[in-house]
């Protein structure tokens, strides 16, 4: 297979906040699913493998993310100062699916969540994925985009639901078709799927996405080296890469203008928008990588300090879906 879309899968990104039963079946404002419902959607689409409802395949790893100096200047963020803070980062594949191989097209895209771990205890967390943007424009349009899928497997007539959908939005067929296959984990570039509000000391204020650069550029397969590469081809990868030396990626944000569509993560901000270095983020060694230590992992979009908002409803949203997931794999 290459990376053309595989019927039946798709993604998300998803993170914890508690929450009662009550709030987590409730609809947010102007939606019109909910989180419990959303979550049903990628099971119907996946199965439920009590594991992660999405990017049930992964890596755990941990490192050092160090702050550039100009990263102070327009957040008060506390991992964004001067101090290094301890990093565990995730690497994973698409799909609620737990062995799901490397090198099938609905492998893609990859995903990297970091949490940030300072002297005092204190943590945020990142989540982003290797595709600048997300298929659709709002969680109720992704449930959609999910059901299509599930509804459209082997002996589905044409057209089939999901060929009813790509053709009424076109981003999310883009988003499916297009995907690039790394050589590895570390020759990937990773992005923010939602905006966030960054205030610097002086109360000024910026809306940015996160950027995830390899130090040392990227690097990809042909259709028939992917093919070929093997069902463990990343996982392998990376283990012998930080046997040998650290991954370095450059950590930026990419700052919005007034023209764009903050609250859409389907349309990525211009390539021409200016990009302001917050660090480096190097990735040293792998952790146990226990079934236990995966388990209790997560990562919260909304897990952030003073000095960082939410510009964007989803990320609300997601953090509301995720301790559905987090519950059904304990």
């Amino acid at each position: 297979m290459t990376n053309s879309f595989q019927p039946r899968l798709c993604y998300i990104l998803l993170a914890p906040e508690a929450g009662s039963i009550e709030t987590l079946e409730a609809p947010s404002p102007g939606q019109d699913s909910s989180p419990a419902q959303l979550v049903e959607a990628l099971h119907t689409t996946f199965g439920n493998h009590h594991a992660r409802a999405v990017h049930a395949k992964g890596i755990v790893l941990e490192g050092n993310f160090y702050p550039d100096p100009g990263a102070s200047s327009i957040t008060t963020a506390f991992h964004l100062q001067n101090e290094k803070s301890r990093v565990i980062v995730r690497f994973s594949d698409f799909t609620g699916i737990p062995d799901i191989p490397d090198n099938i097209g609905a492998a893609n895209p990859r995903g990297l969540s970091i949490k940030f771990i300072m002297p005092d205890g204190e943590t945020t967390d990142i989540v982003g994925h290797s595709f600048n943007g997300f298929p659709t424009s709002d969680s109720d349009r992704f449930r959609e985009l999910l059901l299509a899928i599930a509804a459209s497997g082997p002996g589905a007539m044409a057209p089939t639901a999901l060929d009813s959908f790509l053709g009424e939005h076109p981003v999310a067929k883009t988003f499916l078709t297009t995907q690039k296959l790394p050589a590895s984990y570390a020759t990937i570039s990773y992005f923010g799927v939602n905006s966030f509000r960054f205030t610097n000391k002086a109360g000024i204020s910026h809306i940015i996405r996160y950027q995830f650069i390899p130090e040392g550029g990227e690097m990809f397969l042909t259709p028939d080296q992917y093919d070929k590469a093997g069902p463990q081809y990343l996982m392998n990868e990376i283990r012998e890469r930080v046997s040998v030396a650290p991954v370095r990626f450059k950590m930026l944000a990419e700052i919005a203008e007034a023209t764009d569509l903050i609250e859409d993560p389907s349309i990525a901000f211009p390539e021409s928008r200016e990009k302001i270095l917050l660090g480096y983020l190097e990735i040293k060694s792998l952790t146990a990588n226990t079934p236990e230590e995966d388990k209790a992992l997560y990562f919260t979009p909304n897990n952030i300090p003073v000095g960082i908002e939410p510009a964007d409803p989803m990320i609300n949203f997601r953090s509301r879906a995720y301790p559905i997931s987090v519950q059904e794999r304990q």
